[in-house]
């Protein structure tokens, strides 16, 4: 898809940029190093969405005729967010709580440039088989999945053999609901 103005996607997540390539942008990276802390009596189902205008927010006042996009996924099991694990036994038991269970998977997304700001966020539900032990530690130990939410990649090993069904969009789960900002972007040309 081709913009008439410049895109910029304020990501440091490798998943996004891929998406965004195989949506067939062209586009550059920037960090927004906004803070990714939220008020402790936010209801879990709008920090996805608060944290990715947090991102674009840092943009603002210095945007001139770009369009830049920000995200944020976080993963939700029984009323509870798990973060990006900060060590292995971290990731083993975020892995461990997420067996045989379903959790949600919610991925916030802002849009804006000088004139117009769209936010929206997107959720997919994803089911776990049971895990044993050995498989969340081979995951953990080869996959290394401490810069994700929740601990892990639906696109890495876990997600080809552990992941029961999904019920929503895959690439959400990535990181980035691509059909949905495709057509957000849409608006902005």
């Amino acid at each position: 898809m081709t913009l008439t103005r410049p895109l910029l996607l304020a990501s440091g997540s490798p998943r996004r940029q891929y998406l965004m390539k195989e949506a067939g942008f062209t586009f550059t990276v920037e960090q927004s190093g906004a803070d990714e802390s939220f008020p402790a009596e936010m209801p879990l189902e709008q920090v996805a969405r608060y944290l990715a205008m947090k991102k674009a927010e840092v943009f603002r006042l210095r945007l001139r005729d770009e369009i830049v996009v920000t995200a944020d996924t976080v993963v939700i099991l029984h009323d509870k967010i798990l973060n990006k694990p900060q060590d292995r036994p971290e990731a083993i038991r975020m892995l461990s709580d997420l067996s045989g269970q379903t959790h949600r998977v919610m991925t916030g997304v802002c849009i804006l440039s000088r004139e117009k700001e769209e936010e929206f966020d997107d959720t997919t539900l994803v089911t776990f088989k049971t895990l044993t032990p050995a498989e969340i530690a081979f995951y953990v130990d080869t996959y290394k999945p401490y810069d994700k939410a929740g601990a892990y990649a639906i696109q890495e090993w876990i997600g080809v053999v552990g992941i029961k069904c999904i019920n929503g969009d895959f690439y959400n789960v990535m990181g980035l609901p691509v059909s949905r900002v495709v057509q957000a972007l849409k608006e902005f040309i």
